[in-house]
């Protein structure tokens, strides 16, 4: 007890609570007062001084509860004069190399804390139990994941224990830190980390041949005790247990081993290559298949298959949602990179990974960096109707090796988006052929004469024009009528010619078949009831939706296709009326001419039709006539691009007599001027009859000679 009446007060206070907890400890005296004992005792010899440093060296960061400076007083100076007995509290320079160890430690545990794992009283050099981030012990709470940080910070690694959670991983500080003295002070610079393969050998890890109860064991699995050897399967023993170790082998040199527990746990060997398993076996290969397991490779094997590799990490959760990153950043796939002198030989890949959810992520991760137009993709046969078998392994002890054998050879080329082939739609083609759906002919318009060129069918696009007060919009309103009192179609209406409640008579009107006023247009017709105009309000809420801009700035086509794309979604719409073209915002660019910007829209329009199966009717106005003389106009005069008739599916022309000498002037023709799907029409005209007070249609009864052609323009 002399000794620690040396010490200054300051040195016994701060001692007074790790004294409290270890007073009766005398490794505890040993580990406080061996610096100074071994400093000043004159019967010490130096040989005993640094045998007893070096003991209190070891104690020390293992006792205390954060790492000790050697600028602390309880640190043992360079020049072997104890600590204790100086009074000067002037802290001695901060050692560069420890800085930069506490660097790394403090990254990597802001790096675990990432991962849900609290290191912050974890040492390095040694393992420490914790609860398991994932499992959290379990209904018992035990702290099974066991996590070890590097002696020098560099690297920490985990793996729960628990059967049920298993989860495992590690982190690397990606730098080194240097740090220099400058002005006083140390600077921290950032130095590259290098990794350094290691050298292994059979006879450095103790690797053994199989014995008997793990031959067995592959056998139960209907592996081969032959294909077993000529892959170099070999095992290790590790305390009392026998591990199975899987020998990765390049070009005849061991580069690495991966270790299998016979309860399904792995681990490899560390810092050594990272290679596909049986690498040399497609070494001159131009086809080669890709399995997720050691044991799957095998089983290839047992099938007739030697050209096969397996991927050496398992498969990920789930597909990145990053691009694909570059050689020297893509480290969870750098066994990819390490063989693509092998890889780049190969013309047909076959990707036969796992079929649950993981499996198909690694099989789009692998094809993705492979390049999927030389891939192809395993299906594995049906284990029930709800259930298909999930790994090469198991095909062959289920079914066989014939049926690994036919699993492999009828593997499909993998899906490229875009690149279809017309299997891909036998099922479609099929329900067209047998009229599944209802609709393959078209919708009948309403009106029998108009029926033989023209009906509506889904997933199409109508151009209709025609010059103005020609009546295009009340016509399409009345084909509305009919769409919806026949097949219940419901509508998008984009008009932004009309006021709504304008719009909203003129539909009611032919609902109910009677004039919205009692003016003069309908005086020959009893105006319709407040009880007929409330069930129609009814009616018009039910089929029909508006799309509108109410602000200052006119709508784009984008903006009026996302909100049909909503109406499809809420309101189940079949059909989109956009009138007319001149009222849209026509935003191009500056070098973008009309006829490409009109293009581009109705390729837009076109796409929108066919995704959500819904018919659009465009309206557009013919430019003005030079020499008009009173004849329909056709589809090559509409203002803005001849694109109008080339892309879309329908193309018509409403033309209402003004000529008292050439007919009624309440006849209307309906103008057929293109149908691309001969199924539905054809290219024709027919003739309705107007009807002023209702606003409807009705077939003529005349069919009146066909004019001669009065357009200033081809046909």
């Amino acid at each position: 007890m002399r000794f620690l009446l040396r010490l200054p007060q300051t040195h016994l206070r701060k001692l007074s609570s790790s004294m409290s907890v270890l007073m009766g400890s005398k490794q505890f005296l040993e580990f406080c007062l061996l610096p100074s004992f071994a400093a000043s005792s004159p019967t010490c010899t130096r040989g005993a001084q640094r045998q007893l440093s070096s003991v209190s060296r070891r104690f020390r960061p293992v006792l205390a509860s954060r790492p000790v400076s050697k600028s602390s007083p309880y640190h043992q100076r360079p020049n072997g004069v104890s600590p204790y007995t100086s009074i000067s509290r002037a802290p001695s320079p901060v050692d560069p190399e420890d800085g930069a160890v506490q660097s790394r430690l403090a990254n990597l545990r802001l790096k675990l804390a990432d991962n849900g794992i609290d290191a912050q009283n974890c040492p390095s050099g040694q393992y420490s139990g914790l609860i398991c981030p994932e499992c959290e012990g379990g209904d018992s709470g035990e702290k099974s994941l066991s996590l070890f940080i590097a002696a020098d910070c560099s690297s920490a690694t985990w793996n729960c224990f628990r059967g049920k959670c298993g989860l495992k991983g590690g982190v690397r500080v990606s730098c080194n830190t240097s740090m220099t003295h400058v002005d006083g002070r140390f600077t921290t610079s950032v130095l590259p980390v290098e990794k350094v393969e290691r050298k292994v050998t059979v006879d450095s890890l103790e690797l053994e041949p199989l014995c008997d109860e793990i031959e067995d064991y592959f056998a139960a699995r209907m592996i081969s005790a032959e294909t077993l050897k000529r892959n170099r399967v070999m095992q290790k023993r590790i305390g009392d247990e026998i591990v199975i170790a899987f020998t990765y082998w390049q070009r005849g040199e061991l580069v690495s081993v991966k270790y299998r527990y016979l309860t399904k746990k792995f681990f490899q060997e560390k810092n050594t290559r990272r290679i596909f398993y049986g690498l040399d076996d497609i070494e001159k290969a131009s086809e080669i298949i890709i399995v997720e397991g050691e044991i799957d490779k095998l089983a290839m094997e047992e099938a007739g298959f030697r050209n096969c590799v397996s991927v050496p990490d398992g498969a990920p959760a789930s597909v990145s949602s990053k691009e694909t990153p570059p050689e020297e950043k893509d480290t969870k796939y750098k066994f990819l990179w390490n063989c693509n002198d092998y890889l780049k030989k190969a013309s047909r890949i076959v990707i036969a990974t796992d079929g649950d959810g993981a499996g198909q992520a690694l099989a789009e991760e692998v094809a993705r960096r492979l390049g999927k137009e030389r891939c192809w993709r395993v299906k594995w046969p049906k284990k029930s109707d709800d259930e298909h078998y999930k790994d090469a392994n198991e095909v062959l002890m289920s079914m066989g090796p014939h049926s690994l054998s036919e699993a492999v050879r009828s593997a499909e080329p993998y899906p490229i988006q875009g690149l279809f082939s017309f299997k891909d739609f036998f099922d479609e083609i099929d329900a067209y052929y047998h009229r599944t759906h209802g609709h393959e002919y078209g919708v009948s318009s309403g009106w029998k004469t108009l029926d033989n060129f023209y009906s509506v069918v889904p997933g199409e696009l109508t151009v209709v024009t025609g010059v103005p007060n020609s009546g295009k919009s009340e016509w399409i309103d009345a084909l509305l009528c009919n769409l919806n009192h026949s097949v219940g179609w419901k509508f998008a209406l984009c008009s932004m010619e009309n006021k709504v409640r304008d719009h909203g008579r003129k539909l009611l009107e032919k609902h109910v078949k009677k004039p919205f006023f009692d003016a003069d247009y309908g005086r020959s017709v009893p105006r319709m009831s407040v009880e007929e105009l409330d069930e129609g309000k009814l009616w018009l809420d039910d089929t029909f939706t508006l799309i509108r801009c109410e602000l200052d700035s006119l709508p784009s086509i984008g903006w009026v296709l996302e909100r049909a794309k909503a109406a499809v979604l809420r309101h189940g719409i079949r059909g989109l009326v956009i009138d007319p073209y001149n009222e849209l915002d026509h935003q191009r660019t500056q070098r973008q001419t009309e006829t490409e910007y009109v293009s581009q829209m109705l390729t837009k329009i076109k796409r929108f039709a066919q995704h959500h199966s819904c018919h659009v009717w465009f309206v557009a106005h013919p430019k003005q006539l030079q020499q008009w003389d009173g004849g329909p106009p056709n589809l090559y005069d509409i203002s803005g691009s001849a694109h109008f008739i080339n892309k879309c599916d329908n193309g018509i022309v409403i033309h209402r007599n003004r000529d008292e000498k050439a007919g009624p002037l309440d006849l209307v023709q309906i103008c057929v001027r293109k149908v691309r799907n001969k199924v539905a029409g054809q290219i024709g005209d027919a003739y309705l009859c107007y009807d002023r007070a209702t606003g409807l249609f009705s077939d003529s009864p005349i069919t009146p000679e066909k004019p001669e052609r009065r357009s200033s323009r081809r046909q």
